[in-house]
């Protein structure tokens, strides 16, 4: 299975990689996301460490029965050959009603097919009240119009 853009990377085609990864995480389906992973992809997300696609969608599950209005933004950070860091920040409410905004890197490393073979994440959370929120768009992709990162000052 080939997941265009292939590596190497382009700044564009990099921009496009990590577009379509916020994209996939914005559709909060952990099958459809899972997708983008090798098999055997390893992961490293916070304090959680495991590897392949079963655990992936078990993870990602977990994550967004708990995560509620979960909305993602990613940015392009630096790219080479088949490498990809990005910086992001999504918000999201808890069963409480108490809204948080993640921030974090991640750097991707990538098969010859396009599938990510390698994920290392590191996330801090922050409290916001709900007029500190920045990501108002209904749930699903981020409209192309909306801010990203740095235009939002994140």
């Amino acid at each position: 299975m080939s997941r265009p853009p292939l590596p190497p990377f382009t700044e564009e085609t990099a921009k496009q990689k990590v577009r379509m990864a916020e994209d996939g995480w914005n559709s909060r389906d952990p099958e459809k996301v899972s997708l983008a992973y090798t098999p055997d992809s390893k992961w490293r997300n916070r304090a959680e460490i495991f590897e392949g696609r079963e655990n992936i969608v078990s993870f990602l599950t977990r994550k967004w029965q708990k995560e509620i209005e979960y909305r993602l933004i990613k940015e392009l950070w630096a790219f080479h050959e088949n490498r990809i860091a990005v910086r992001f920040a999504y918000e999201y409410s808890d069963d409480s009603g108490n809204w948080f905004r993640a921030y974090g890197n991640e750097n991707w490393e990538f098969d010859e097919d396009g599938l990510m073979r390698h994920r290392v994440a590191s996330i801090n959370d922050k409290p916001i009240t709900n007029a500190e929120r920045l990501f108002h768009w209904p749930l699903g992709r981020r409209p192309d119009d909306h801010s990203g990162l740095s235009e939002l000052g994140l």
